[in-house]
């Protein structure tokens, strides 16, 4: 599929209701924060996401289109949302993702993106020089990517449950 700015918007635009669908509500059970940061539960993937909000993507976007003498972004860390989610309830944190990812949309579509700008180029501290569009693909493939991963976390609570039916069921695989 070619990239196409309006596309990626549909899926930036669909995943906070669609997180906040498959979540709200939840009992602690299926959704608290165990502290793995090789596992993440879904209280930790809505921290996450918040702090890519404010961090990651309409930041970096920023650098790109400033076309500064640096460009270089700067470094993210993977693993903030451990800190910053403390003390707060899953729907808090939902609640902030649909507000912070609104403006942020508000922003992604207020700049009009040319086909030019686009192609305007940054640099990533680990992967080295990504344009625009990358950066948006990005965003995109990354929400799909954490929606999987809250799937995945929630049946494996059930993986013992099943039976003989876990040979049929792709996800706890």
């Amino acid at each position: 599929m070619k990239f196409q700015i309006e596309k990626a918007i549909e899926i930036l635009t669909n995943t906070p209701q669609t997180v906040k669908s498959m979540l709200e509500n939840l009992s602690d059970e299926w959704t608290a924060s165990e502290n793995n940061k090789e596992d993440w539960s879904p209280f930790d993937v809505i921290g996450h996401y918040i702090y890519c909000e404010e961090t990651d993507w309409i930041p970096r976007a920023e650098i790109i289109l400033r076309q500064g003498e640096n460009r270089t972004f700067e470094p993210f860390d993977r693993f903030a949302q451990f800190e910053i989610s403390k003390g707060k309830t899953l729907n808090e944190l939902l609640e902030t993702f649909v507000e912070i990812r609104q403006k942020n949309l508000e922003t992604l579509k207020s700049w009009n993106l040319s086909e030019a700008q686009l192609k305007l180029k940054g640099i990533h501290p680990e992967l080295g020089e990504v344009n625009l569009e990358q950066l948006i693909s990005t965003w995109v493939v990354h929400d799909l990517t954490h929606i999987r991963q809250i799937s995945t976390n929630l049946a494996k609570k059930y993986t013992e449950n099943v039976g003989v039916w876990k040979e049929y069921l792709s996800i706890l695989k």
